[in-house]
């Protein structure tokens, strides 16, 4: 028998992430789509230009690139997780649970990895406001994620 106490509490914690990395997703995709429109524009003789990165964004600062792409992995492999976590928290048995947490755990590494950009990219100062909102929610979600995970292990406890 699994403990159902906290099953509301993951719930909750569920719900909650998904739309924050959906969020991220949105912010993330349009930071992208602006990068690729308004990158560096190669010449007609195809030469790069003197200091050309592949991961270069018109707004933000140099870690901009680098905080972007890993946000939109943490935010894909996130709202993956949380399909994941909705099937254990309807079904609730220890047989869903390893599943569950193993993607959370996955997911919440990925937004760890998001949020250490994303101090860098504060560090660095010069941002807008988009990309502080998404500063702000995968450092939020670095915590409610690795709340969830408690939440799904507590409730496989035995009564």
């Amino acid at each position: 028998m699994v403990n159902t106490q906290m099953k509301p509490v993951a719930s909750l914690l569920l719900v909650l992430n998904f739309c924050m990395f959906v969020i991220v997703l949105g912010i993330g995709g349009w930071a992208m789509n602006r990068a690729i429109d308004h990158g560096f524009v190669i010449g007609p003789s195809f030469e790069l230009p003197a200091h050309f990165s592949p991961i270069y964004f018109p707004m933000g600062n140099a870690a901009t690139g680098f905080f972007v792409t890993f946000a939109l992995i943490a935010g894909v492999v996130g709202a993956a997780s949380c399909i994941a976590g909705l099937n254990h928290v309807r079904v609730w048995t220890a047989d869903s649970m390893p599943a569950a947490a193993s993607a959370a755990t996955i997911a919440w590494t990925l937004t760890l990895l998001a949020a250490g950009f994303a101090c860098k990219e504060i560090e660095l100062h010069i941002r807008n406001a988009r990309l502080r909102t998404m500063e702000a929610f995968l450092i939020i979600l670095s915590v409610t994620q690795l709340l969830y995970i408690a939440a799904i292990h507590g409730g496989a406890g035995r009564i």
